[in-house]
């Protein structure tokens, strides 16, 4: 691996702190290491797909509220990530066939420093290996790719450590390109790799193991490695899902969905706490699993694919859970089911984006119960694989074609279309970030920062 180009050299800037009432006429200056008006992972400040901001647009267009836009060299779809006054972003430069990270003012869309991580962008015809978003605490961002190379610098874009998972774990055993985020919360920066135990198309080893991987942020030193065993069969021990933290009955959680099952595990050394499955009983060879876990109203959601239910757990739990100890499903209504983009959580609701051909849907469920307060038809003829986002009392949804469906959260009503693709774009597939009061909308060759000036 090797980085390139010399950083433009600036100040890097933290976020401030908060004064936070713990009793009547007494405060506490809390500093905290993110604000919540950030968007500092894939899912946003709450590992939802939400945010509290508010005073966004009520409409837009490619020149209309654009504070700036600036031409990438190449398509990804990892999703722009926003730490005070800099956003960070995975690229591929087309024309010179490599993997880029590339650092941006918030405020002007100024390139502030760009680094070329490796040469080579794909294997396979439907990804690249800049798929998986990059991560922040405030004060470092990490890189990830799906060749194995990863890559933290600090805001001034100097390197601070390197890695390569597939040399120190061997080679990724995944019928297409991996593409799982890393997670960095709580000190820790956490690696998940599901994968085969036998090698495909020439890639990966006999007897390869799945595993999570925590590491020092600062260092990129090896914390802990869990390896994590699974009954599945072929394709269907491999996941493109992140790991999401969860926090709850006195204890830290991380929760992974892949290999036919769902679990959590203990944050400080990952070791299992609970396991259930499994939405695929006959162990069908193929249900690779995309969608990560998410959480609201005391359930744990794990979407099984190609057109499968969505199965809420109750959070908490111990030990293994009968495959019938789910607390609901979506099984009556088949229409409500995801293949590829991860729920949201939103005003006390589950939003789930459908992007099957039979069920090209956004539906608000309930997370107690499971009931489905309204369901829409997403509009246009291109697929949605982009997570929903929600913010501002409105869920916004990004398809193929780059074309932006604007849903009013509480009624479901398609309140307008926004293309912000170019002729001929295809599999756009970037999450829209929320962030000081502005959408983050990355298109395959474009970025655009829209808000009210």
């Amino acid at each position: 691996m090797r980085t390139t180009g010399t950083p433009k050299r600036h100040r890097p800037e933290h976020p401030t702190g908060r004064l936070v009432a713990l009793a009547t006429g007494l405060a506490v200056l809390a500093a905290l290491p993110l604000q919540a008006s950030d968007w500092p992972n894939w899912r946003g400040p709450f590992f939802n797909g939400s945010t509290d901001e508010t005073g966004l647009p009520a409409t837009w267009s490619k020149t209309d509220h654009v504070i700036w836009s600036t031409a990438l060299p190449g398509p990804s779809a990892a999703t722009p990530i926003i730490s005070g006054r800099h956003l960070f972003i995975s690229s591929t430069d087309e024309e010179a066939d490599t993997l880029l990270a590339m650092a941006f003012d918030r405020d002007t869309g100024r390139e502030l420093w760009r680094h070329v991580i490796a040469r080579g962008t794909s294997r396979d015809r439907l990804s690249n290996f800049a798929s998986p978003s990059p991560v922040t605490d405030g004060q470092r961002v990490v890189f990830l790719y799906g060749n194995g190379l990863t890559v933290a610098f600090d805001f001034a874009g100097h390197k601070l450590w390197e890695r390569d998972l597939c040399k120190d774990y061997g080679e990724f055993a995944f019928n297409w390109t991996y593409g799982a985020s890393p997670l960095l919360h709580d000190g820790q920066l956490i690696y998940q790799v599901l994968q085969r135990n036998e090698p495909v198309h020439g890639r990966g080893l006999p007897n390869a193991e799945s595993y999570l991987l925590a590491v020092d942020p600062a260092t990129g030193k090896t914390l802990w490695r869990h390896v994590r065993p699974s009954d599945a069969v072929a394709e269907s021990r491999e996941a493109y899902s992140t790991p999401i933290p969860f926090e709850g009955a006195g204890r830290k959680e991380i929760l992974v969905v892949g290999g036919d099952c769902l679990t959590g595990h203990a944050a400080e050394d990952g070791h299992e706490l609970w396991r259930w499955g499994t939405w695929n009983p006959r162990r069908i060879g193929h249900w690779r699993l995309v969608p990560s876990p998410v959480t609201g109203g005391g359930v744990i959601l794990a979407c099984a694919p190609k057109g499968g239910p969505i199965f809420a757990i109750k959070a908490g739990a111990n030990g293994r859970i009968p495959q019938d100890g789910y607390a609901w499903s979506t099984e009556a209504d088949p229409d409500v089911t995801t293949d590829v983009p991860t729920p949201l959580f939103y005003q006390g609701d589950f939003f789930v984006l459908g992007d099957r051909a039979r069920s090209k849907t956004l539906a608000r469920v309930d997370p107690a119960t499971g009931k489905v307060r309204w369901k829409v038809e997403a509009p246009g003829r291109a697929k949605y694989e982009a997570s929903p986002t929600g913010a501002d009392g409105r869920i916004f949804c990004l398809n193929f074609k780059g074309e932006v469906a604007v849903f009013d959260a509480a009624t479901g009503k398609l309140l307008q279309v926004i293309p912000m693709g170019e002729p001929g774009d295809d599999r756009t597939r970037s999450t829209i970030a929320v962030a000081h009061g502005r959408l983050f909308i990355r298109t395959n060759h474009r970025l655009y920062c829209i808000g009210n000036r």
